[in-house]
């Protein structure tokens, strides 16, 4: 009977711990416990001779459940993406129009502060009147998980405007901006008492903090000459609302809606009790390590003639597990920034890899450009939902990841079937040439089940290269 390669872990868990004799001799189906009689016994390893065996129907039925269990978490996946994407886009196309808009002003503005036509006053104004539609740009909608590649324009973006930005400053300042607006400015006495001014005041007020709104600089552009099309009106920031009433605003949509309704029951079915921090914890820090680190660019470094081996991926992988789930504890308490560590180490272009492993990013001649600059885009989209949706949330978006790409990884509760299964191989196999740190299997055992990477890469890439993981 063929076992498909999804429903491997669910047969796993259901394999009792301690099974029978009679379970071991194939007597004894190890599922449901019953007498093979006259039924075919499936051996379910390590080897098609020894281990324990099931029978047709308990492995049908697990089969069936793990295929439903995966085909509905495809599903769910998939309509999640699309109704993501549908949301994100448009506002995407919105927030690069703006961009493109103020940034086309910020350049407007700076030409005509380094010429001569017009007057300095007006120049700090049109200043003032930028500096108003640069606040007034909202926050970035944050791209869904499948499209993360897409946020790169907007990042781009961004920076152009930033850079146009302080051309114009440096340009209005030249023209002594705000020393400028206050000094040319006729005197308003009656003014002073709405400000409270000394007795003595000039009145000459300072006018360094005056909001023109998000769109005053394109008509005094135009005023000038100067023809920029206005940006699509957009409700204001939440961080400009506070600063105008001095309270929030309209909530900011949710990166992931539904997660915490959804996630506990997928997450229950596929072995991960929710309920228990420790276990969610641990999950989310394979999960973060998986889809930061782990997953695409990593590939191409590891295929590099100078790249790394899978045992110093293995030995790395769960150093990296370990600072992800002390930066996730940490951000409970001290907030997403915490994160931060786990980006700097997992980043290092410098540091020798774990597992006594010479190995360090800078020294391989593959590219690790993409490999550092999605390990920040990861951590940062994590760092958002943390913001906007709690912690809790943003753990289980990580352990849905590790429970669907890194389900047998270590840090997952089922690791320790997985060294279970991984013991009962490696005593079978001749030894003869595996490092030294392979010889005692009781201490192997030990190692695998609290710190695999203190084997040692060269161990690890024994362990690998028998296939003993698979």
């Amino acid at each position: 009977m063929h076992i498909p390669e999804y429903a491997h872990a669910l047969i796993q868990s259901a394999l009792p711990s301690v099974p029978t004799s009679r379970q071991v001799g194939a007597v004894d189906c190890c599922l449901c416990d019953r007498p093979f009689e006259d039924r075919l016994p499936v051996a379910l390893g390590p080897t098609p001779e020894s281990g324990l065996f099931g029978c047709h129907p308990c492995l049908r039925r697990l089969v069936t459940q793990a295929r439903r269990a995966r085909d509905a978490a495809l599903t769910q996946d998939a309509e999640q993406a699309l109704a993501q994407a549908a949301v994100w886009r448009p506002a995407r196309e919105r927030h690069l129009a703006r961009l493109d808009r103020v940034r086309q002003a910020a350049e407007a503005v700076a030409e005509l502060a380094a010429g001569d036509r017009t007057e300095p006053l007006q120049v700090a104004w049109l200043l003032v009147s930028l500096e108003s539609a640069y606040t007034w740009i909202p926050d970035a909608p944050e791209p869904p998980a499948t499209a993360a590649e897409e946020a790169t324009e907007l990042k781009e973006e961004g920076f152009r405007l930033d850079l146009a930005m302080i051309t114009a400053r440096e340009a209005v300042a030249d023209r002594l901006v705000y020393h400028l607006i206050n000094e040319a400015q006729p005197p308003e006495p009656e003014m002073c008492e709405e400000f409270e001014c000394p007795q003595d005041c000039s009145g000459r007020h300072d006018s360094t903090h005056i909001d023109c709104g998000p769109d005053e600089v394109f008509e005094d552009l135009l005023r000038h000459g100067v023809t920029v099309q206005r940006p699509e009106p957009e409700p204001p920031s939440p961080r400009l609302m506070a600063l105008l009433e001095g309270a929030g605003t309209e909530e900011k949509p949710t990166p992931l809606p539904g997660i915490e309704e959804g996630a506990p029951a997928v997450l229950a079915h596929l072995g991960i009790d929710t309920d228990d921090t420790d276990v969610l914890v641990s999950a989310a820090a394979v999960g973060l390590v998986a889809d930061a680190w782990r997953e695409g660019p990593l590939d191409r470094i590891h295929a590099a003639d100078d790249g790394p081996s899978d045992g110093e991926i293995f030995a790395q992988s769960v150093d990296l597990y370990r600072w992800a789930r002390a930066a996730l504890l940490a951000a409970r308490d001290e907030g997403p920034e915490e994160l931060l560590a786990f980006v700097a180490i997992a980043s290092d272009l410098d540091l020798p890899w774990a597992g006594g492993s010479p190995f360090t990013l800078r020294a391989v001649s593959a590219p690790v450009a993409e490999l550092v600059q999605q390990i920040d885009d990861r951590v940062w989209f994590t760092t958002e939902v943390i913001r906007g949706q709690g912690w809790r949330a943003a753990l289980l978006h990580r352990a849905l990841s590790a429970a669907s790409r890194a389900p047998r990884h270590f840090g997952m509760p089922s690791w320790p079937d997985t060294v279970r299964t991984v013991m009962e191989r490696l005593a079978l196999l001749d030894r003869s040439d595996a490092p030294e740190a392979l010889a005692d299997l009781t201490a192997v055992q030990a190692a695998l089940l609290e710190a695999p990477d203190e084997l040692g890469a060269q161990a690890l890439d024994w362990i690998s290269r028998q296939a003993l993981l698979e």
